[in-house]
């Protein structure tokens, strides 16, 4: 299976692709006019990538059937337009998540003790203790944390450790009762009702939002508005979850301070040039969107890389897809008991596609011994009597047939 990595990957995951039988093309530079070239010549089965953006372009251009974001979410790929070609897309959840925890924690002690200003005055050839040894500490403060996947679990881990009460919003949780009451025996935890009172109740608000849609821009003016006076934000998330504009004005109004490893503008280079109003502001610290860069985080999430290719290769499967529906637009489901003999299938499928009746899934699971199986075949619609009638009639392979309507 040939497999090309566009963008920086970890030797130990080269290696683990060529030791399962991968033709690995390494390509860690290719993106744009190059990568849609390098999928034309190369006619790769898979595609690896972190950071480079995978365009409805790429998705044309050579054999893909499954894309691999090497790190959380798949916000760089076009899903949709992957969905529409029967392309997979994997990622690889949680293989970061203490590489980013601990470098929120970095931020927000950072913020607290203003580290970085600390190292500035000293680097300039100035002593001020008066100034910097004014600091509210951290023990008693509350954490709130907007979003609670595994890195928000991580962090509240490590905030515990530091004293601080910890509240979560999630939408799951107000979806699923259970699983609030879960979690918060288990994280030692409190789940508020909604985002505003999180924001309102917080000392040290932190971001852990996935981007989707409904997530964008999601701490905007009118959440803000609820912050404390004083009160710290810290975001590690992704840029697009919050209106920056709004927060730089909240920033400027109610005295925030802000640790951030996200932007809402990034260069796309690993080295550029870089400027932003906010980051300019007093006591608004920025890390170089580095969350997940640690050696320990990067060879996890090679070898969870190099895992979710291997089982694709093996068994036609692939781990942590993200592009399947979780609901079909079947009605029926046609179960059919047959003999295990060549043609069986085949015969039931030539009906359906004569009654136009589409077939959203299908298994066909085998007795022991292999002579006798069942076949389990989910409609769009219903087959007619006659034609069940027909179908049976037609094979003698055929030993009963069953329709189920579902839902």
């Amino acid at each position: 299976m040939k497999v090309l990595i566009a963008d920086k990957f970890e030797k130990s995951g080269l290696d683990g692709l060529r030791a399962a039988g991968c033709d690995v093309i390494f390509q860690p530079d290719a993106n744009g006019d190059t990568l849609v070239a390098a999928l034309r010549d190369t006619k790769a089965a898979v595609l690896v990538v972190r950071s480079t953006k995978v365009t409805e372009a790429m998705l044309d251009a050579g054999a893909l059937s499954l894309i691999v974001r090497a790190g959380a979410g798949v916000n760089t790929i076009d899903v949709a337009g992957a969905s529409k070609r029967g392309i997979y897309v994997s990622n690889c959840p949680g293989k970061n998540s203490v590489a980013v925890a601990e470098l929120a924690m970095g931020l927000i002690l950072a913020v607290d003790r203003r580290i970085p200003d600390n190292v500035a005055e000293l680097r300039a050839g100035k002593w001020n203790k008066k100034k910097y040894s004014k600091a509210r500490g951290l023990r008693g403060q509350t954490l709130g944390l907007l979003g609670f996947g595994h890195i928000g679990q991580e962090v509240a881990a490590r905030a515990r450790a530091f004293g601080m009460p910890v509240l979560v919003w999630s939408r799951r949780f107000a979806e699923d009762a259970s699983a609030r009451d879960e979690a918060e025996q288990a994280f030692g935890i409190q789940v508020v009702a909604t985002a505003a009172e999180l924001v309102s109740k917080a000392d040290v608000l932190s971001v852990h939002l996935a981007l989707t849609r409904e997530t964008r821009n999601f701490v905007n003016a009118e959440l803000l508005a609820h912050i404390r006076t004083g009160a710290s934000f810290i975001n590690t998330a992704r840029g697009e979850v919050v209106d920056y504009a709004a927060l730089e004005a909240a920033v400027k109004e109610k005295g925030l301070r802000v640790g951030l490893d996200v932007f809402a503008s990034e260069p796309a280079e690993a080295t550029a040039d870089f400027a932003d109003t906010l980051v300019a502001l007093p006591d608004v610290y920025g890390t170089h969107h580095i969350g997940a860069s640690t050696d320990q985080a990067q060879e996890a999430i090679a070898a969870e890389t190099v895992r979710i290719i291997s089982t694709y290769q093996d068994t036609g499967r692939v781990p942590n897809v993200v592009n399947l529906a979780r609901l079909t637009p079947a009605t029926h489901m046609l179960v059919v008991r047959h003999r295990d003999k060549p043609g069986v299938l085949a015969h039931v499928f030539e009906y359906l596609r004569v009654a136009h009746l589409n077939v959203q899934e299908t298994e066909n699971i085998i007795f022991e011994g292999a002579e006798a199986a069942v076949a389990r075949i989910n409609l769009d619609g219903a087959p007619s009597p006659r034609a069940l009638s027909a179908m049976q009639s037609g094979n003698a392979d055929i030993l009963d047939l069953q329709l189920v309507k579902l839902g």
